[in-house]
């Protein structure tokens, strides 16, 4: 992922250094791991802790002549560790290394986008509860429908969330596996105590069975996930798109000193921030198709997803850890126009009231179909007129007025009505 959208908390983790790290501590484990039950001396664990170390640019030098990473790391290690570096990578493949590696790296970056979820949940549920009976009017189609409240729909986003917080629990104890079971997994040369002792201090389980790698479903179902989480911050940021509209300006995206939004035009504020989210889910989706491909690779393992993952798993968690980093600020910093609410609310005389008059009329005694042709011919004639007031269009109709008094027919343009039973829903979500 490019500079601009990888924040250090996540992309520290991607490094090359870091990268290296990992594959010493999976090595380091699996020595401990043969010196418990007595493979090799204890002394010589002892030396490789104290000396192992690595340069990857040492490494990049060494590669560049072998033409294999993981031989090129230990080459490196070697020349740091000496006569005890014969006891390193004993009996392991290189997807040993590579795979556990890659756990780690996996589940240290699932922590992070956790965690920045759960600021995430917490600035949706401040907005929820702060906007609670903050009146607008509900929208299908694009189309005004029925009064709900602000809080109301951030209630909603809230729910999504929570579900993204189950799933990435289980995601982690998916994805936190590593396999120490030699070439095509047999454990021909290490027996699967080793991989048992080795997991365990690297804060993993063995792979239930692995071939010489660790089955892809894995890292799709990891990927995957991730573009849920994006698809849900994408479905927020068009929502605030489209109420940042001009002609609708119900909240906005905060506008900061200094901030400019046109080059051309200095009026305008755009929603930039959210744009912004909106494509980055689409790169986060193009991830999951990759490594869906990858699932599929040829008898016990060929390296065919390698090249694969070297982009779309650090590029997949940056850009997710970046988006919920964004949209987190987004919401705590959005800016509510309550009284824009009510005026959209409230264009062309109330039309968005017609089904409580249409109930109305029904419990009064005219059939559905009778009282839906009666509000409907004063609903059309108020829509998209500048002077259009179904209010009082529905209160002049006789046959209406002959039915419902005026304090029953002023009863059915009261939102509160619409609101009555919201508090269930935020009993449900600890609001």
């Amino acid at each position: 992922m490019i500079e601009r959208y990888t924040l250090p908390e996540m992309g520290n983790l991607w490094t090359e250094f870091y990268k290296f790290q990992t594959w010493l501590q999976v090595e380091i484990a699996a020595c401990e791991a043969q010196a418990e039950l007595g493979y090799i001396p204890s002394g010589a664990v002892a030396e490789i802790k104290a000396k192992a170390n690595f340069e990857p640019k040492r490494i990049l030098e060494i590669e560049a002549e072998v033409r294999h990473d993981v031989i090129a790391f230990l080459t490196n290690v070697n020349e740091y560790v000496g006569e005890a570096g014969r006891y390193i990578h004993l009996g392991l493949t290189s997807s040993d290394v590579l795979d556990t590696a890659l756990a780690l790296q996996m589940v240290a970056s699932l922590d992070v986008i956790s965690q920045r979820l759960a600021d995430l949940i917490e600035a949706i549920r401040h907005k929820a509860r702060e906007h609670k009976n903050t009146v607008m009017i509900g929208r299908s189609h694009g189309i005004h429908a029925e009064p709900i409240t602000f809080g109301f729909k951030l209630a909603g986003w809230l729910a999504e969330v929570l579900r993204h917080q189950e799933r990435l629990k289980i995601l982690r104890e998916t994805i936190a596996v590593g396999k120490i079971s030699g070439a095509v997994g047999t454990y021909a040369n290490i027996e699967p105590r080793v991989e048992a002792i080795a997991c365990e201090k690297l804060g993993l389980k063995p792979d239930t069975a692995s071939t010489q790698v660790i089955s892809r479903d894995r890292h799709a179902d990891y990927v995957q996930q991730l573009a849920l989480l994006a698809a849900s911050i994408e479905r927020f940021a068009v929502e605030i798109r489209n109420l940042q509209k001009t002609d609708v300006l119900e909240v906005e995206e905060f506008f900061a000193k200094g901030q400019k939004g046109s080059s051309a035009m200095p009026h305008k504020r755009n929603p930039i921030r959210s744009e912004r989210l909106t494509g980055m889910a689409r790169l986060v989706r193009s991830h999951a198709g990759a490594t869906l491909e990858n699932v599929a690779l040829w008898h016990e393992r060929d390296i065919s997803h390698s090249s694969v993952e070297r982009v779309v798993l650090p590029d997949a968690c940056i850009t997710t850890h970046f988006m919920l980093v964004e949209i987190t600020d987004l919401v705590q910093n959005l800016l509510v126009y309550p009284e824009n609410m009510a005026r959209n609310l409230n264009c062309y005389g109330g039309v968005v009231f017609s089904q409580r008059v249409l109930l109305t009329l029904v419990e009064k005694g005219f059939s559905r179909e009778e009282a839906y042709a009666i509000v409907q011919q004063s609903a059309h004639a108020a829509w998209n007129k500048p002077e259009g007031n179904f209010h009082d269009l529905i209160s002049q109709d006789p046959r209406v007025s002959e039915k419902l008094s005026p304090a029953e027919i002023e009863k059915c343009f009261d939102p509160q009505h619409h609101l009555q039973h919201l508090d269930e829903v935020y009993k449900r979500l600890d609001i």
